[in-house]
């Protein structure tokens, strides 16, 4: 708790930032997924206050993912009515929630680094060009969108000819002075002065959107209403509530639900692990969250979301990397950011409603860039062919199809970069120099043999000379292929025919586990300490 007292100074403003960036955010997904657009702001409020109270994610923020939009549309129009399609989300929530109970957390761990980073450098590429055409005052897209075909026929790439056409000057003008007010924030001269460090650019950049926005009203220069934020507005308190919807319950029975609900489990699932593991790559202390943990809250969260009329909710890397930019410390920031998304829509919708969306550009230009900076892919390329690769397919392919998509695509060649080394080095010759028959020869196995090191194997044990001495040092080796073994084995008989003695070690011989962890969690138990990410 204390920690959390001391570190209010940073949360709160980044809690503002990330609600400021959140708005259109959830607007926009509900737009895309054909749903009350106040369903997105019932997301975000979900995704800050239960998500973040629950999950272990220090630096993570949840709320409606674009990533989930087009399921979300799909299933609308297939169960016929949003509140059907509610039953489903809360249905999912439960199946999250047992994922965790389950364990299923580990899935993400088994994500490599080269793709976990072509993630977010792919997103931030994504968000960067995404984000121009709202700075230019083009604004067909719905904010949020991360698939290169968009909503209205046009793709990321194309968008830039139509934005030509559509130039609004006080939107340019905005974003404009926008950019140039957060760079200036960026200057090291800058974060000297105690007062703008108090005051984080973004704010500024808010307060300034909102001023022009007023002077340029009533003007040939006046914004329309799809370049500004637009919440929906009630009246009074009991027209506040009336903006939540609940589900039917009455559907139960209805099997197109449970599929549903299983669909928006594992892909909310996945995006969720995928965004964990990329937060705390971002996170400026490395903290490692609990994967189970968030997979229970996220399940909480999506329980609670459908029944109040929410869209579903996921861990999402946009507001958990403008998070961390704008200086958060811990989950404080994702908590308050839903009581003001809340607050908000409750008290001052009318406000939020003369945000300009090019103002905002301006702060997700930012951040895309910070995401994918040159000294990144600089980094990745001195790592090696191996990791660079996939770093880059992992960008490209998320750039021209969508998130979960490029993901894929990025692991295939990842996976693939594995097995080729996998492949490459099948043992080792402790001493080649013995290869001429005059001494010991000791060919140590790696922890991992596949069949793909089958062929190199063979011919390794091939080419030792008879009357030889052979120690197969296997004592490493957790597993070891079928046809692998066989080769060793029939090398035994042949063996005796070419005079040639033949030593073999395994794990046991040594008195080993044969897996590491039976060790660490023999030691844990031995000193009864819990693992931290046990959760």
């Amino acid at each position: 708790m204390k920690s959390y007292i001391q570190n209010l100074k940073n949360d709160i403003p980044a809690s503002i930032i990330v609600f400021l960036v959140a708005v259109p955010l959830c607007l926009g997904i509900a737009l895309a997924s054909g749903a009350p657009l106040f369903s997105g702001i019932i997301a975000g409020i979900v995704g800050g206050i239960v998500c973040g109270a629950l999950s272990g994610s220090q630096l993570g923020v949840s709320g409606p993912a674009a990533g989930l939009a087009v399921i979300v549309l799909t299933a609308i129009q297939d169960l016929g009515a949003f509140e059907t399609f509610l039953l489903a989300v809360v249905f999912a929530g439960v199946f999250q929630f047992i994922l965790g109970v389950l364990k299923a957390g580990i899935i993400g761990y088994y994500f490599p680094d080269s793709v976990i980073k072509g993630m977010l450098a792919g997103i931030g590429v994504i968000i960067f060009l995404k984000q121009i055409p709202h700075a230019f005052g083009y604004d067909k897209t719905f904010e949020g969108s991360l698939a290169f075909t968009q909503n209205d026929g046009h793709n990321t790439f194309s968008q830039f000819y139509y934005m030509l056409e559509s130039i609004t000057p006080a939107a340019l003008i905005i974003s404009v002075s926008s950019l140039a007010i957060l760079i200036l924030w960026e200057q090291k001269f800058m974060k000297n002065i105690s007062l703008f460090r108090l005051i984080q650019g973004p704010l500024v950049v808010v307060a300034l959107g909102i001023i022009l926005n007023i002077v340029f009203s009533g003007t040939d220069m006046a914004l329309k209403m799809d370049q500004v934020v637009s919440i929906p507005v009630a009246e009074s308190f009991s027209g506040f509530i009336k903006l939540f919807t609940f589900p039917d319950f009455s559907q139960w029975n209805n099997p197109q639900v449970y599929t549903v609900a299983i669909t928006l489990a594992i892909v909310a699932s996945l995006e969720t692990l995928l965004c964990l593991e990329a937060t705390d790559k971002l996170d400026p202390l490395k903290r490692v969250s609990p994967a189970n943990q968030e997979l229970r809250a996220q399940g909480v969260g999506n329980l609670i979301s459908g029944l109040i009329g929410g869209l579903p909710v996921t861990q999402v890397i946009v507001r958990s990397s403008t998070n961390i930019q704008s200086g958060g410390k811990t989950k404080t920031s994702a908590i308050l950011h839903g009581f003001i998304l809340l607050g908000s829509a409750m008290l001052i919708p009318t406000v939020l409603n003369l945000i300009p969306l090019s103002s905002l550009a301006a702060i997700l230009i930012l951040v895309g860039y910070k995401l994918a900076k040159p000294a990144l892919f600089k980094k990745m390329f001195k790592t090696g062919w191996t990791n660079f690769i996939p770093f880059v397919v992992t960008i490209l392919a998320i750039v021209f199809t969508d998130l979960l998509m490029g993901i894929g695509i990025g692991m295939a060649v990842a996976i693939f970069f594995v097995l080729y080394e996998n492949y490459q080095r099948p043992f080792v010759f402790e001493r080649m120099e013995n290869l001429d028959g005059t001494g010991e020869i000791t060919l140590t196995l790696p922890e991992d043999v596949t069949f793909l090191n089958k062929a190199n194997i063979q011919r390794a044990l091939t080419i030792i000379p008879n009357n030889s001495k052979v120690t197969i040092d296997a004592s490493k080796s957790i597993n070891i292929h079928h046809d692998v073994i066989e080769i060793i084995e029939e090398f035994e008989v042949n063996a005796k025919e070419r005079k040639i003695e033949v030593n073999f070690i395994d794990r046991e011989q040594k008195g080993m586990e044969s897996s590491p962890m039976k060790v660490l969690e023999k030691s844990l138990k031995d000193n009864k300490l819990t693992p931290a990410l046990a959760n």
